[in-house]
């Protein structure tokens, strides 16, 4: 897609109607076009905003989109971080923007998403075996010379298949052998002699061209550095052999990748001590929970907390919330619940307190479950909480926090509203 189609494609998001779909918008903004309501700057705390409603912190989504940029080009890494987590088009352009080499995805759905928005390179972080899909990307690749598309395979049958589905097509597309993480592990081949036949399965096709091999390293059973790195170094050891097999002979460059959000610092090391090859390696790395970060799962687990001298990612999302019960003194409860949080991982974090315009934490308030639109409170003797109050959460999970919300208020530290992402799950 050319870049001005892309940006027209951009710019319609701000002309869509504000309506009752996008839940937590102020009322009276009926009508209005996104690009209009963000003009007006409104304060999400005083315009009119209707609690529940999720929040990006624009201060911190920016520190977070350059701290990638600059891990990866410290350490020599090309960046196609996952859009799965957060499914916003805006978002995709920002990271590219910010030096992404692409966008990697998970399926059909998620790349035509991509490709409306004019994203031009996508790596499909899985096999892809629907017709209907495959003839769809082909479709994509003849009519538009700069699209690129890279996509995993992990089985001879897999590669059947695609092949039947492609056959006629331009274009061939391009596959990596996806190395399993270990026995018992997600996706991907088990061993290093079946990853040599389907890669022979794909060399005997004229639809598909092999140009690398990658894993998820995330999926490592019992991960801690030292299983995580051993397995990184199979991935590389598999590669070589593939070079030295002569496998690689018809591409310009070696697609090499790994790197989820939870070690990409033991991805960094590794990738480091890659041997030169044949043909220039693209050491493409997918992490992509770091765009909004986290106050659970991925606060826990980003290497970050490894390596402090690189720099620290900040959580970017708030759910503010309303008190709408205070039955005793020991128990509250707000308006937000399954439908608004994520809660797959970790419950809400109570972390502020809002009352008459002034912010405070939220001193012996706790989240002990969520009902659909309510989420429980523990509160003790110190906790000073009335009906009214409005209460920010703090969320853990990024993919399930995006995925509850159509149209996300992007504020300032101030509360000032300056944007608004549009989501497509």
């Amino acid at each position: 897609m050319p870049a001005d189609t892309a940006a027209e494609s951009l710019a319609r998001l701000a002309a869509e109607r504000v309506d009752h779909r996008f839940k937590g918008l102020p009322p009276d903004a009926d009508g209005l076009t996104v690009g209009e309501l963000a003009a007006q700057r409104r304060n999400l705390f005083t315009g009119g905003f209707a609690t529940p409603v999720l929040a990006l912190s624009a201060e911190r989504l920016e520190h977070n989109l350059r701290l990638m940029e600059t891990y990866a080009a410290r350490h020599g890494l090309a960046f196609a971080p996952h859009g799965k987590t957060s499914m916003a088009p805006q978002l995709f352009r920002r990271q590219i923007e910010h030096g992404a080499w692409g966008i990697t995805l998970a399926v059909p759905h998620q790349v035509r998403v991509a490709r409306a928005f004019g994203t031009r390179r996508v790596f499909l972080a899985n096999e892809l075996v629907d017709t209907a899909a495959l003839r769809w990307i082909a479709t994509e690749l003849d009519a538009d010379p700069d699209f690129r598309l890279v996509c995993y395979v992990d089985s001879v049958r897999g590669v059947e298949l695609m092949d039947a589905a492609l056959r006629g097509a331009g274009r061939p597309v391009d596959v990596v052998v996806e190395l399993a993480a270990g026995e018992g592990a997600r996706t991907g081949v088990r061993t290093e002699a079946e990853c040599a036949a389907v890669a022979d399965a794909v060399a005997g096709t004229r639809t598909l061209r092999l140009v690398g091999v990658a894993g998820y390293e995330g999926e490592v059973p019992k991960a801690d550095p030292e299983r995580v790195t051993a397995w990184l170094r199979r991935l590389v050891a598999l590669a070589v052999d593939f070079d030295k097999a002569g496998r690689f002979a018809d591409v310009d460059e070696i697609v090499v990748s790994a790197g989820g959000s939870a070690w990409f610092d033991a991805v960094a090391e590794v990738f480091a001590e890659i041997p030169e090859l044949s043909r220039p390696v693209l050491k493409l790395l997918r992490s992509g929970a770091y765009v909004s970060h986290d106050d659970g799962h991925y606060r826990k687990l980003t290497p970050f907390n490894r390596v402090p001298e690189e720099g620290a990612l900040e959580p970017a999302f708030r759910l503010w919330t309303q008190v709408v019960s205070r039955p005793c003194a020991e128990q509250a409860f707000v308006n937000a619940g399954k439908r608004d949080a994520a809660y797959d991982l970790d419950l809400p974090f109570a972390q502020v307190i809002r009352r008459d315009g002034a912010e405070r934490p939220a001193t012996g308030v706790s989240v002990t479950a969520l009902s659909d639109q309510h989420a429980w409170l523990s509160t003790t003797p110190e906790a000073d909480l009335e009906v009214g109050d409005w209460v920010g959460l703090g969320l853990s999970h990024p993919c399930t926090s995006f995925d509850k919300w159509q149209l996300i208020p992007v504020a300032e530290a101030d509360g000032t509203v300056v944007d608004y992402v549009r989501t497509f799950f």
